[in-house]
């Protein structure tokens, strides 16, 4: 509008010399949703970037118990008890941050006496608090590290909410962990990615359709880490109800210990058969630890139970530790960098050895619901194998990071042209939504984000009567602004060629 002047004198005006600049939205932020010591929150998502802010506001890792078995061989895991179920979403933050997470979110699905006070883990929970998970616009990825507690049923029925409500937010990937991973993909019924669902059995990664499996995401096996340390472990973690049945087996073991034809024992008998029958009886921590701790030194049936603890506790699945990979990858490359070829850190080893054979399987099945592989290879260690999405057979969807970059995209531009609603829908405003999309894209091609030789093989932007609206649309309030992108793809298969040539001297 002109400024109508009255005053005699110099006036002084600024116009803008830039179109309003596309911002990338920030990638790598996972919003967790699981069971809390404490739920506070009122249902809604609270940003933490750290395990002590999480303390502070959630309380700190549960208690879990697990049952004693005589028979170790057939351990780990042993069973978590039902009245101190094993909740993942404490540990699972650890190895999140331990693997270059920043920024998070924690959705509380309720408390761990929730939980015990029902008896079970049930699906209902998350039935709502997935639509509040997929309203936090500032999360990208969705982290379920309880769902593996849940039942067959329910734990498909969730996953396939999961899902649907990513496909609905546009804004979410979600990586899922494959129930039960911690058993060998080997064909059979209990086989966790393609084995038989009846009577009980175990549900197929497959089973879950493929109506929105581009926003999916799944690795196999389960990782053995070292997040709970075996100091950090004593026969409290031992449930009440099998107890007893360690204390006999440690009477048992007190005679080889100690045989009473050998000079000295009957003392070194009496003192650790008092310490065994402590064992079922309260006490204070320092008392505690000093009966464990004797134990450690003289019973290797003790220690070898105190292991299969370790060892059951510390048998995770890895989705959490994915999205910290995630995060670490986009703040060191980028999100157009496929997150695999790299390590996890605090994990030990997969719970199962997977093959190039076996994976051949997961990677590439008939209905396209590729698993992703963690292995361990001679002179590298454990590795990220696979880098598909859950839409294996789509060529446009195939790949995690070419996923991931779109919604950064969409995202970054949905944002930005935010400020352009109600705008005049003419030449200037055109003009200016192309500029700063363009100039957003030209830097994504300078990261490497775009492939191209030049920028006009990286991505194209139209907007324009005549070229992507017509005067109906303009009446009709529209601006539809079309963006061609070609993203990088991962380097997923190298072929090398050798020929020999003739000899020419």
């Amino acid at each position: 509008m002109i400024q109508q002047l009255a005053t005699p004198g110099v006036y002084a005006t600024e116009v803008d010399g830039f179109s309003s600049a596309v911002v990338a939205v920030p990638t790598g932020i996972p919003v967790f949703v699981g069971y809390t010591a404490e739920a506070n929150g009122e249902g809604k998502p609270i940003p933490i970037s750290s395990l002590s802010e999480y303390i502070s506001i959630f309380g700190a890792a549960p208690q879990i118990e697990y049952d004693y078995v005589s028979n170790t061989q057939a351990m780990p895991p042993y069973r978590a008890n039902k009245a101190a179920p094993a909740f993942g979403l404490y540990f699972g933050l650890q190895l999140f941050f331990n693997n270059g997470g920043g920024v998070c979110y924690i959705l509380s699905l309720g408390t761990y006496g929730d939980v015990i006070a029902a008896g079970t883990f049930g699906k209902d929970a998350y039935t709502s608090a997935l639509a509040v998970a997929a309203a936090c616009t500032e999360a990208d990825l969705l982290v379920m590290p309880d769902a593996v507690q849940l039942s067959l049923d329910d734990w498909a029925s969730v996953s396939q909410m999961a899902l649907q409500s990513c496909e609905q937010a546009q804004h979410l990937m979600c990586v899922l962990d494959v129930l039960n991973g911690y058993l060998p993909a080997d064909g059979s019924a209990q086989d966790p990615v393609t084995g038989g669902t009846g009577n009980g059995g175990f549900y197929r990664i497959a089973g879950l359709g493929d109506d929105f499996n581009k926003y999916g995401v799944s690795y196999y096996p389960w990782l053995n880490t070292n997040i709970v340390s075996i100091s950090d472990i004593d026969y409290s973690w031992v449930s009440a109800g099998t107890l007893p049945l360690l204390v006999a087996d440690l009477n048992t073991e007190a005679a080889t210990l100690f045989p009473a034809d050998a000079a000295g024992n009957a003392t070194k008998l009496q003192a650790y058969i008092s310490i065994v029958a402590l064992l079922p009886q309260t006490g204070d921590a320092v008392a505690v630890r000093q009966r464990h701790q004797s134990l450690m030194a003289l019973s290797p049936l003790y220690q070898s139970c105190m292991n299969n603890i370790v060892g059951s506790v510390n048998l995770l699945p890895p989705a959490a530790a994915m999205a910290g990979v995630y995060a670490r990858t986009d703040h060191t490359f980028g999100v157009f960098q496929a997150p695999a070829n790299t390590t996890i850190i605090n994990a030990l080893s997969p719970a199962v050895t997977v093959t190039d054979q076996q994976q051949t399987d997961l990677n590439m099945p008939l209905n396209g619901m590729a698993v992703n592989a963690i292995r361990t290879f001679p002179n590298y260690g454990l590795l990220v194998w696979g880098a598909r999405t859950l839409a294996g057979n789509s060529d446009d969807w195939r790949y995690i990071n070419v996923r991931r970059t779109m919604i950064m995209l969409e995202q970054s531009i949905k944002t930005a042209l935010q400020s352009c609603v109600f705008q005049a829908n003419d030449s200037l405003t055109w003009a200016s939504v192309n500029a700063s999309i363009s100039s957003f894209l030209n830097a994504l091609w300078k990261e490497g984000a775009l492939a191209g030789s030049k920028p006009d093989e990286a991505y194209s932007v139209r907007v324009g009567l005549g070229s992507t609206m017509t005067g109906q649309d303009i009446l009709d309030g529209l601006m539809k602004v079309t963006v061609s992108v070609a993203l990088t793809h991962p380097a997923e298969f190298i072929v090398l060629t050798f020929q020999q040539q003739m000899q020419t001297s």
